[in-house]
């Protein structure tokens, strides 16, 4: 199993960018993907998820500005991230059954992509 995010750069405060998770070699397509993000010396944050069936959960400390979707297809997840601020400067990362929507619960995974870097300047 195999998750390749992308997307990441620099993004001016109030700009927006796309997060990509490409997941290659999970059997079938039930699983849960879950974006995390982490600041150098503070704990890995739960931010977004989504499950099989579409059904996604954000943080609400992220105030509606970010959404989660999949493409089936391609199995690729994307974070869509609006309205950045550069407290969204982060390492971001995606894992697979990593989160339950219906609980908001985030947990560890055995599964995880390298992480791509979002820098955001005010």
């Amino acid at each position: 199993v195999q998750l390749q995010a992308s997307g990441g750069g620099l993004a001016q405060a109030g700009g927006s960018l796309r997060l990509a998770c490409k997941v290659s070699g999970w059997p079938g397509d039930d699983y849960a993907t879950g974006f995390f993000r982490q600041v150098p010396g503070k704990k890995r944050e739960g931010i977004s998820c989504i499950n099989k069936s579409g059904r996604t959960y954000h943080v609400a400390s992220l105030g509606g500005r970010f959404s989660i979707s999949r493409d089936k297809a391609t199995t690729t997840d994307y974070l869509q991230m609006n309205n950045l601020k550069p407290e969204d400067s982060a390492r971001y990362f995606c894992a697979l059954e990593s989160c339950d929507p219906k609980t908001g619960i985030y947990y560890d995974s055995a599964y995880w992509g390298r992480g791509t870097q979002v820098t955001v300047s005010s």
